[in-house]
C-alpha cells in the first residue's frame, strides 16, 4: 500500500487554509502532500501514522507534519457514527505550503529557527505541555481572524514551537527521504547523503570518515557531539527506515527486506528494527495490509 499524493489546498483566494470539523472523513489510507500539516485533534481518540511511528492516540493530540511526509488518522469508530454527538470529536488543521510567503522568506537570518523547525517536520514533530496550550490558542484567533492578521498569527504559531523543548520527533532519520540537516556544519549533511547513497553495501568507518575530512576517532567523537548518536545508530536508522518504505510498498519477503536494507545477518535486523520501529517487520507489515478495523491491532 504505497502512500497516495493528494491535493488539499483548492481555493486559490487563500494563501493557507484553515479547517475544523466535528465529523472527520474516517480516512484509513495513507497519503501525503505538498503542504505542511499542523493538527489540533481536541477531542477524539483512536490510531495515527507518521512516517514509520504507528501508536494510538487520546484527545488533546497537536503534530506538525512536514511536505511529503506519509499519514494518516483513523478516528475510533464512535467518534465518527452518525447519532453519537457526545463522543463526537472535534479536529482542528491548518495546511500551508513553505514557501506561500515567498521563496526567499525562510531564509532571512531572523527565520533560521523557524526553517529549521519545517525541516525537522519532515519527520512529523508531536507538540505538548504548556507549547501545545499556547499553540492551540493561536489557532482559534486565526480561525477567526482575516488578511494578514491570519499571516501573523500563522508566523507567531511556527515560532512558539520553534523557541520550544517541548516537541518530540515522530518518524525514525532513514524514513524521510529528502530530510536536510539545518546545522552550521555542512559535513553532516554530506555523511548523511553519503549514506543514503550507500547504506545497501558495507561502508567501512574509514570510508565514511573521510567524507567529512576527519580520522576516524574524532568523526565518530563528530557524529555523537551533533547528532546524539553514534555512527551505528545512524547508519541503522537509514536502514530500517527503507526497509520500512520496501514494507509498506509491497508483500516482499521479509528476509529479502532485510538483504535489500544492508543487513546480511537476518537477526541483528530483526533486533534493530524493533528496537528502532517499535514492533518486528511481520506485524509492520501486516499492519499495512490487514482491513481497517485489523490493523489497530497493534502493540500499545
Amino acid at each position: 500500500m504505497e502512500p497516495r499524493l493528494t491535493n488539499v489546498i483548492n481555493d486559490h483566494s487563500q494563501s493557507f487554509v484553515i479547517k475544523k470539523s466535528q465529523l472527520p472523513q474516517n480516512n484509513s489510507l495513507l497519503h501525503y502532500h505538498r503542504e505542511v500539516e499542523l493538527i489540533h485533534i481536541k477531542k477524539a481518540k483512536g490510531l495515527q501514522v507518521i512516517g514509520n511511528k504507528i501508536n494510538y492516540f487520546q484527545s488533546d493530540k497537536m503534530v506538525l507534519i512536514g511536505a511529503g511526509l506519509s499519514h494518516f488518522w483513523r478516528f475510533d469508530e464512535r467518534c465518527v457514527r452518525p447519532g453519537h454527538s457526545k463522543n463526537k470529536s472535534t479536529v482542528q488543521v491548518f495546511h500551508f505550503k513553505e514557501n506561500f510567503w515567498g521563496d526567499d522568506f525562510l531564509n532571512l537570518p531572523e527565520n533560521k529557527q523557524i526553517k529549521s523547525t519545517l525541516s525537522k517536520a519532515k519527520r512529523g514533530l508531536e507538540i505538548s505541555g504548556k507549547t501545545k496550550d499556547r499553540v492551540g490558542e493561536l489557532m482559534d484567533l486565526a480561525e477567526k481572524s482575516e488578511g494578514t492578521e491570519r499571516i501573523i498569527l500563522l508566523l507567531e504559531i511556527l515560532t512558539v514551537i520553534s523557541d520550544c523543548d517541548e516537541v518530540r520527533i515522530l518518524a525514525t532519520l532513514g524514513y524521510a527521504r529528502h530530510f536536510s540537516w539545518d546545522m552550521t556544519d555542512p559535513r553532516i549533511q554530506a555523511v548523511y547523503d553519503y549514506l543514503l547513497k550507500n547504506f545497501r553495501r558495507k561502508v567501512e568507518l574509514d570510508e565514511i570518515a573521510e567524507i567529512a575530512n576527519l580520522c576516524p576517532h574524532y568523526f565518530c567523537r563528530f557524529i555523537k557531539l551533533n547528532l546524539g548518536i553514534t555512527y551505528t545508530e545512524l547508519l541503522n536508522e537509514i536502514r530500517i527506515g527503507h526497509a520500512c518504505h520496501l514494507l509498506v510498498k509491497n508483500q516482499t519477503n521479509i528476509q529479502i527486506v532485510a538483504s535489500e536494507s544492508g543487513y546480511n545477518n537476518f537477526t541483528y535486523f530483526y533486533k534493530c528494527f524493533n528496537r528502532i520501529v517499535g514492533m518486528s517487520p511481520l506485524k509492520y507489515q501486516q499492519f499495512y495490509f490487514k482491513k481497517p478495523e485489523q490493523s489497530c491491532l497493534i502493540p500499545q
